[in-house]
Order: C-alpha cells, then sequence, then structure tokens
C-alpha cells in the first residue's frame, strides 16, 4: 500500500510525496496518479520518498516512464530523500545516474 499527494510549492512548483510500498498490485494505480500529477508540468518535478519503504521494478518502470515524458518537455525528475533500501536499488539499476538524487539539507 503506498500514498500519494502533491505539495504547491508556489512559482508552478510541485513536490509529489510518496510514502508506503509501491509493488505488483499497486503499481497500476501508483502510475495513474503519478501520471495525473504530473501532467503537463511547466516545471522539473520533485518526488519526495522520505517515507517510501519500497519499490520493485515494475515501480521503477514507472518512474522511468515518467521521466521520458517529463524529458519531453525539457525538465527532469529530482528524486529526494530516498531510504538506504530504494538507494540501493537505484544504484544496482543504474537509476541514481538517471535520475537526479538530493537529500535534504537539515
Amino acid at each position: 500500500m503506498y500514498e500519494l499527494s502533491v505539495i504547491n510549492n508556489g512559482n508552478g512548483n510541485y513536490t509529489i510525496v510518496v510514502s508506503g510500498e509501491i509493488d505488483i498490485c499497486s503499481a497500476p494505480d501508483f502510475k495513474e496518479k503519478l501520471y495525473s500529477a504530473i501532467g503537463d508540468v511547466p516545471a522539473d518535478v520533485v518526488l519526495d520518498f522520505t517515507n517510501l519503504e519500497y519499490i520493485d521494478s515494475m515501480g521503477l518502470g514507472i518512474l522511468v516512464g515518467a521521466l521520458k515524458r517529463i524529458k519531453g518537455h525539457g525538465h527532469d525528475i529530482v528524486i529526494k530523500n530516498a531510504g538506504s533500501t530504494v538507494k540501493k536499488l537505484f544504484r544496482i539499476t543504474g537509476l541514481d545516474k538517471v535520475f537526479v538524487m538530493e537529500e535534504s539539507q537539515s
């Protein structure tokens, strides 16, 4: 089970907060909600993964598809605050070189 919420940061900037687990069962709903949230966004998309505990290969595929859409508009996806398990998966798959990965400054 996962949750997705959109936070308006002002000036046309949005953060999409994803928490919980994205797996084969939740992936279709995640794709629909993520693509809907992205729309034709006029800026980079920030995905806050602070509370994302798990994402499987289907979830990663959805993120890659979303990145292709965003890049088509000249923007990027920034992944913030991924936990160690999620970061490890991005590193193993090489997606840490494809996505912009950031940590928040505390």
